[in-house]
């Protein structure tokens, strides 16, 4: 991998410490004039939805669509007043990890969206649910061994394996191996949200990124 390939692979997004509430600053300012606004937990969703729009050869921006990182799942409620019928009037989609979709049906009944008594309800109010996190689906949509090709595509694979070899982690299921690993630093996770939506195969992208991409 080349010196500059990372910040490469972020250029038009916020990366370092502080890149998770830069991140909603930055979309926010876009956000108050869309037509649709797109919420996600956080920056790496964020690139995952505007990833596969561009392979889509859909320029999300100009569409009037802002996907916008609320920094976890306990800002929706904030930012679905914000922006519905009584704020901006977007018309709000989104999507959200399983063990926080109650905080999210809580901030829809709270914003006046309606309830979500179930999975099936919120994708009726149009969020889509990730079975443990986007990462997680990824990784089950490419497979162990495209996730470590890209791996070694991009100078990680020495790394995975060290993480691997490691007392806590050494034996386990290799799917949540490769999980710890991109969750282990926020960069990281940031760069493969591109890296593997850009490499699974277009008939296994993971349903709540290709449900949420036919909904805007």
């Amino acid at each position: 991998m080349g010196a500059g390939d990372g910040e490469d692979l972020l250029a038009g997004y916020v990366t370092g410490p502080a890149a998770a509430t830069e991140a909603t600053a930055q979309a926010l300012a876009r956000a108050d004039g869309a037509r649709i606004v797109v919420l996600v937990e956080g920056v790496s969703d964020q690139i995952a939805v505007e990833t596969l729009a561009r392979r889509h050869g859909r320029n999300l921006a100009a569409e009037g669509v802002t996907v916008l990182p609320i920094g976890g799942a306990h800002g929706a409620a904030r930012y679905l007043r914000r922006f519905g019928t009584e704020g901006t009037g977007a018309r709000i989609i989104g999507l959200c990890d399983h063990a926080e979709a109650h905080i999210v049906r809580r901030g829809l009944a709270t914003a006046g969206f309606g309830v979500a008594a179930s999975i099936g309800d919120l994708e009726r109010l149009g969020f889509y649910v990730c079975v443990e996190d986007l990462e997680d689906e990824l990784i089950r949509a490419a497979g162990p061994a495209l996730v470590t090709e890209v791996f070694a595509a991009h100078g990680d694979l020495t790394a995975f394996r060290t993480i691997q070899r490691q007392p806590a982690w050494r034996g386990k299921d290799e799917a949540a191996q490769l999980r710890r690993f991109l969750g282990a630093g926020a960069q990281r996770k940031a760069r493969y949200a591109r890296l593997l939506t850009e490499a699974v195969e277009p008939d296994r992208i993971p349903r709540p990124l290709t449900a949420l991409l036919a909904a805007i």
